[in-house]
This record gives C-alpha cells, structure tokens and sequence, in this order.
C-alpha cells in the first residue's frame, strides 16, 4: 500500500520540525518511527530532508507511506465484500452476519480480514488490516477499516477519543418501557468466563448507551442505539440490564424464536475524514433478517 500526502506550510505552522508539525496531524510515534525507514519518505520542496529540519512558511512538505508487507496471519480469501465506500485512506464495509472480523483458531480463512486481504491481493497490493471498530461475529453493518499507517492511527485516537459517532439497530421483545433514555452501567469480565460480560459496578468500565424506540409490531420493539463508549458486548448487556434483551442473543438471551442470531445492525457512522477533515456518513439498511419482523 502507498499513500503520498502534500502539506502546504503556513506562516502558523512554521517554525516547526518535521515531526511536531506531522504529530499535529495526527501522526503517532510509531508512524514517525516507521517513516525513518522508508527511503525519501520525507521530501521538503521536493528533496529529501530529516524529521528534525524546521519547517519554513512556504514550504511544501511531502510525506510518502509505503507498506510492502501484508498482514502475516491473515491469509486472502474469496469471500465477498459490500464496499459502502473506499479513498485512499479508509474503507467502509457492510459486514454480513455470521463473518467475524478476524481469524481464529478453527476459524483461519473466514473473516471479514481475510475477505478484505482477498480484495487487495487481487489487486497485487500489499496490505495490513487495520479494523477501526470491530464488530461482534454475528453483528452485521458498517465496519470501517484503515488503509494505512497513518490513516490507522488517526482513526483509533477518534475511537478513543469518542470522535466517531456510532449508531445501530436493534430488536427486542416487547415494548420498551420507557421508550427512550439512557443506560450508564460499567461493564466487566463474568466471573469464570472469557467471553462474557456482565455489569460490574465495582470494577466495572464506564460504559453509556442512549437508546430510543423506532417501532413497535408484531410484539417487537425496533430500537435506535447510539453508543458513547464502545465496550465489548456493550448494547447486549446493557439492554439486558434494561430488561429488554436482544432477540436472538445466544450468549445473554437464547430467544431463538425469530432470529438465529443477536438483532444487532451496525447502521451508520459519522465522523471527520481522518486526512482531509472532511464530514464523512455512512448508513447501511436494516438486513432482511430483522427487517421482517416489521413487515
């Protein structure tokens, strides 16, 4: 993967080195680090210069990301792929259900990793998988993926930062009562399990969802979720707690009746283009699985 980046120096940007000036944009340590051994990465008015030189108002500073090594254990596959969107920087993809995001033990050649590997591999493009918002097995919708280095880190310190705006589908059993509101209840590991989570108001993470009822038929509520921390399994156990849990939730409510999976749609995401600044929305529809309970 090969990314060239063009800054235009400004009379507020100079004096700076090299290197303070790409960390104002985002840059991490490691993306500094990794620059200092690709040849020529840093060109200032078209010759190569150190992260040290001081940067001069008119200058044209010039970045090139190369990255000639793909993700080591996440071999391609043919595997089909919704591409929602695609620049340089970023992805967005509509994940199927039943596609987790990354291989595992019994599980090598069929993830969203390998389906993503598979796409640049036939395109002989070297390429690292980067996930920016990893989405449970069997949730499906928007995943947003990082192209490179750079891109990579930008987009993780808006996750931490709570920059990128994430909002999903959901559906329970019942009406909900009351029908919006806000559920703040720290997260931790279950005692005795690996894989799940309960609330843990001891020692528990900081977890908050907002929650508002779209729908009511056929005995099912058809819920907005707009999550502010992003805990794993967060939405699952905080409607639990709620009273309301997902239909279809193996792990925290084997309510099979309907679905043979959690009712949970990663359905749009909001945030700031990680390069340009640019306001960047995706949505994704609500998949024929969920969406017949409420035809």
């Amino acid at each position: 993967m090969e990314r060239t980046l063009t800054y235009a120096i400004t009379e507020d940007d100079a004096p700076s080195a090299v290197a303070q000036f790409l960390k104002k944009k985002g840059f991490s340590s490691a993306n500094l680090t990794e620059l200092k051994k690709i040849p020529d990465s840093v060109l200032i008015n078209g010759r190569p210069a150190y992260l040290v030189h001081l940067l001069s108002a008119g200058d044209i500073l010039t970045v090139h990301i190369v990255e000639t090594v793909s993700s080591p254990r996440i071999p391609p596959a043919d595997i089909p792929l919704e591409i929602v969107y695609e620049d340089e920087d970023l992805m967005v993809v509509n994940k199927p259900a039943d596609l987790p995001i990354h291989p595992s033990m019994g599980n090598y050649t069929h993830s969203l990793g390998n389906a993503v590997a598979g796409y640049f591999a036939r395109q002989n493009c070297p390429f690292v998988f980067r996930c920016i918002n990893r989405l449970d097995h069997n949730t499906s919708g928007l995943t947003l993926i990082a192209k490179h280095m750079v891109s990579g880190s930008i987009l993780s310190t808006m996750v931490r930062q709570r920059r990128i705006r994430r909002e999903y589908l959901a559906i329970v059993r019942g009406k909900v009562t009351p029908p919006a509101g806000t559920i703040t209840a720290p997260l931790g590991r279950k005692s005795g399990s690996l894989i799940e989570r309960t609330i843990d108001f001891e020692n528990g993470e900081f977890a908050v969802t907002h929650y508002e009822t779209l729908a009511f038929q056929n005995g099912h509520s058809l819920l907005r979720l707009r999550l502010e921390t992003g805990r794993t399994h967060q939405i699952r156990i905080h409607m639990k707690y709620l009273g309301y849990p997902l239909i279809g939730d193996s792990l925290y409510n084997p309510d099979m009746e309907y679905m043979n999976r959690q009712a949970l749609h990663s359905a749009r995401l909001t945030f700031s283009h990680p390069i340009t600044g640019e306001a960047m929305e995706f949505r994704a529809p609500l998949p024929a699985d969920m969406r017949r309970l409420f035809l």
